[in-house]
């Protein structure tokens, strides 16, 4: 294809991150000619069906959408064998079949919110707060049978500042994400995209990014408050860190959500919870951390002032 070729592309995907790469497909040269998105699903209270923000952009934007049950369904694949794509662009979506993915001439890419082949897996930002990480990017490869393991077409790196969290980093590789999938675009309409296979030896060395469930987001005070922190600012805002503590004067152990804390320099001569100028100090193993944003159960999220408005803290303890 020439200097000035544009491609026709199928996007897929799902949440506010994926709308944001589509939103620069958009913009740029290439053209979309459908996109692929989840069936709306029952959501809050009144059970209301709930569409994907993906398809919310796709209809304010006029794009054929296809919303299939079954990534097999032969209904499905004849739809997207009409849309007559040069490319399909796969941003956190579900894992596709071999007979989807093959598809189109130019392949199927995905975009990646890590350095692969580090973090492949379903939660790459979060681990890489909650393991220290100082940096991390992202990632543009072609899919193939083994998820996150295609070869490599483009990376851009990030770094991790001590106190940025999983929601301030997932807000920066989505822009720089939306920038680098224009770019890989671009290179493959002009046939000069260059690909690097994966080092698999490599991959076995380094971290993953898998699932992360409620009993991975519990906080364990004799960590380090390094660790502490890490895993804090790694899970915030969603699906947040949490903890219980014992309500000695009402007999009852609470579970609470932590959103932000810091490590503070002081290390006081006792394991209790202490007020700061700046939180509510928590006993890690070698040190205190500050959390200045928490959620009690059944309440709202608040500053630590609000909370201690309502509560002695002298009441609290940690519970195991």
């Amino acid at each position: 294809m020439s200097q000035n070729s544009k491609l026709r592309v199928v996007f897929m995907g799902t949440p506010e991150f994926a709308v944001t790469i589509l939103d620069a497909i958009a913009q740029s040269k290439h053209e979309i000619v459908g996109v692929v998105t989840v069936a709306d699903k029952p959501a809050g209270r009144g059970q209301q069906l709930r569409e994907s923000a993906v398809k919310t952009y796709s209809k304010d934007n006029g794009f054929p959408i296809l919303q299939p049950e079954k990534l097999k369904d032969e209904t499905f694949h004849a739809e997207l064998k009409a849309l007559n794509a040069d490319l399909f662009v796969v941003v956190a979506f579900r894992m596709l079949p071999e007979i989807v993915w093959a598809m189109p001439p130019k392949g199927t890419i995905n975009l990646h919110a890590s350095l692969l082949p580090k973090y492949r897996g379903a939660a790459p930002i979060n681990w890489a707060i909650i393991n220290g990480e100082k940096e991390t990017g992202v990632t543009t490869f072609f899919i193939n049978q083994v998820i996150d393991t295609g070869a490599v077409l483009k990376q851009e790196k990030v770094a991790i500042s001590d106190d940025m969290n999983a929601g301030e980093l997932h807000d920066t590789l989505m822009h720089l994400g939306a920038n680098l999938t224009v770019k890989t675009l671009d290179e493959i309409a002009n046939d000069s995209i260059q690909s690097l296979a994966q080092d698999e030896q490599l991959a076995k060395e380094l971290r993953h990014a898998p699932k992360i469930f409620k009993q991975d987001c519990k906080v364990d005070w004799k960590q380090t408050a390094q660790n502490v922190h890490n895993k804090i600012r790694g899970l915030s805002p969603y699906p947040a860190a949490w903890c219980t503590l014992q309500n000695e004067k009402k007999n009852e152990t609470v579970s609470f959500k932590l959103f932000a804390s810091k490590i503070v320099d002081e290390i006081p001569a006792t394991p209790s919870l202490l007020k700061h100028s700046d939180g509510i100090l928590f006993p890690c193993q070698d040190g205190f951390i500050c959390v200045s944003e928490l959620q009690p159960e059944g309440k709202r999220r608040m500053n630590f002032k609000e909370f201690l408005a309502g509560n002695k803290l002298e009441d609290f303890s940690l519970a195991e």
